[in-house]
């Protein structure tokens, strides 16, 4: 027998990254009672490595995002802070935005958005397990032995179900580097007989920028008239931010060929599907031989 807590609600949304705020949102909107459980109220929406929004092929679908009513678009163009149509060499159909944001101001608004929505509800709570009786949704059971009721429930949890980090030859289980994996309910789902697989993706390090002679490096300015993401945006009044490339030589794939063995993506060690799209800086240099130099964006 479940044990519920007072609340029931209609929808029930686990994680509350990029999709888990547009669908928690997007419920809240509609009028049903909606329930976003996150680990960490504090971080809800935060970015990873890279802080970009859109890009080949994404910057479209954020496009069709806001199209819908999302805010993904309309947060990029308040806290965007370097802007660049891509792909302009080309047909307009294949122009693609890409935003760089400040990574603090998203994750805050966001949640300044979330708090405001008056048929959302946040909870800071681990989901352990999905209820169902008789083949129906009936809610979660959280780790600290507490259950919510809800007749519907997403799950968009992101990296961190099961998540599992590569450094070098360390491999560790995380969300984000430096929060705790979602592994209570991957079991779960494992145990409701759902195939799975892995993906993986690829994370920049991060380095200090005192510790940088931007001096050495080729400017990359944003375009002088930023192309704004949301349909409900008239212009990008904020100031925009430089970013820097730079080349690698054949010493640097000297370098990188030379410890090759010590790669997770060549090892053995990663067991998940890459991108097709944005390969590591050692993918690039095995995949392409003959291809010198590479950018490093900085």
């Amino acid at each position: 027998m479940m044990n519920p807590s007072s609340r029931k609600y209609d929808v029930l949304v686990i994680g509350a990254g990029h999709a888990g705020c547009e669908a928690a949102r997007a419920c809240a909107r509609l009028g049903l009672r909606t329930g976003l459980i996150t680990m960490n109220i504090d971080l809800i929406a935060q970015m990873s490595c890279n802080p970009a929004i859109g890009g080949i092929a994404k910057g479209h679908l954020v496009r069709e995002i806001d199209a819908l009513g999302g805010v993904m678009g309309e947060l990029t163009d308040e806290v965007g802070i370097q802007f660049r149509l891509l792909n302009t060499s080309r047909g307009p159909a294949v122009w693609s935005p890409r935003a760089q944001c400040d990574k603090k101001q998203y994750r805050v608004r966001m949640k300044e958005l979330m708090e405001g929505e008056p048929n959302l509800r946040i909870l800071q709570a681990e989901v352990a397990s999905l209820l169902v009786e008789n083949g129906e949704m009936r809610g979660v059971g959280l780790a600290d032995g507490r259950s919510v009721s809800a007749a519907s429930v997403v799950v968009t949890t992101g990296t961190f179900l099961n998540g599992l980090a590569h450094v070098g030859e360390t491999k560790y289980q995380c969300g984000r580097n430096g929060e705790a994996p979602s592994n209570l309910l991957g079991h779960a789902l494992r145990g409701l007989g759902l195939d799975w697989t892995r993906l993986k993706t690829g994370t920049p390090p991060r380095l200090d920028g005192r510790s940088i002679d931007w001096s050495v490096f080729e400017k990359q300015h944003g375009d002088v008239d930023p192309t704004p993401f949301s349909f409900m945006t008239d212009r990008i009044e904020r100031e925009q931010v430089c970013c820097y490339v730079a080349y690698t030589n054949e010493m640097t794939h000297a370098v990188v060929r030379d410890s090759i063995g010590r790669s997770p993506l060549y090892s053995g060690q990663i067991e998940g599907i890459g991108p097709r799209y944005c390969p590591s800086i050692e993918d690039k240099i095995v995949k392409f031989p003959a291809k010198t130099p590479h950018h490093l964006f900085l």
